[in-house]
């Protein structure tokens, strides 16, 4: 496996020690978008809060105390890292969710205890171990445990998949139009996809994945101004990628540069 170098998704990805996006094997290509694992160590009495812009997707996500299925965000989130520990982790494709949960938008902003001693058991005894690259070995067990259980895609559900490799491929779409006419569809019919396999609107997802490229663009293309990047993204001016910013992760684009480009110390220093 090669890893990844997509670096949406975690606002402030300097802050963590480790993290590896590693793509699924081809059996599983359509669906998993990839695996993730970190790993941190914490200073005791100390916490490191991330700050995460997720993927519309759901994520099956395997650490020391147990399996858990986090679904679909409606917008940013975080989570408090303290002491030592580790995440192993399935980004579940639409494709995939109803194998899951028969309705995705039932799990918007939760999480919720899935039962896989056998599957959780195994990586943790390689998670926990001296052996070389457990990260690896452990998203192998994964991969052949999410094998036994998913069915293969339907195809509504391959759909679902192209919906959002489109919105994700294409930086000039902006309306529910232009998707559903990509697509070949009505408009009506893209609402329902969207909301059948991933509990959101197609609008929400657009405007999803142009906040994950803008808040990458802030943080690795320092010289392009805010003006630019609304331009670049489809915005009709900078007012409207500052509005849309704070409502979703509440603060504005130039305070989110700053912050990203500041010197954040080793976790546990």
């Amino acid at each position: 496996m090669m890893e990844i170098g997509d670096g949406r998704g975690v606002l402030y990805p300097a802050r963590l020690p480790r993290f590896l996006r590693l793509p699924p094997p081809k059996s599983l290509a359509e669906q998993v978008g990839w695996f993730w694992v970190v790993r941190w160590q914490i200073a005791s009495g100390k916490t490191s809060r991330q700050e995460l812009l997720p993927f519309p997707m759901m994520n099956l996500v395997i650490q020391s105390n147990g399996v858990s299925l986090s679904g679909p965000t409606t917008g940013a989130s975080h989570r408090e890292l303290r002491e030592s520990g580790w995440a192993v982790a399935a980004l579940v494709l639409p494709a995939a969710a109803r194998a899951f949960v028969h309705e995705p938008r039932d799990l918007l902003d939760r999480e919720v205890d899935m039962d896989m001693p056998q599957l959780h058991g195994h990586i943790s005894s390689l998670m926990d171990s001296t052996g070389h690259n457990p990260e690896m070995a452990a998203t192998q067990v994964l991969s052949l445990g999410l094998r036994r259980i998913l069915p293969q895609p339907e195809e509504q559900g391959l759909l679902a998949n192209r919906l959002l490799e489109t919105i994700n491929e294409s930086r000039d779409l902006v309306r529910v139009e232009d998707l559903a006419a990509a697509l070949n569809l009505s408009v009506r019919s893209v609402q329902r996809l969207a909301l059948k396999y991933l509990g959101l609107s197609p609008l929400t997802l657009i405007r999803r994945y142009r906040l994950l490229e803008a808040a990458q663009r802030l943080r690795e293309a320092l010289s392009l101004s805010i003006v630019q990047l609304a331009a670049e993204l489809q915005y009709t001016d900078q007012a409207h990628l500052s509005a849309d910013f704070r409502k979703v992760l509440g603060f504005t684009p130039s305070c989110y540069r700053r912050q990203s480009s500041a010197v954040h110390p080793p976790i546990g220093d």
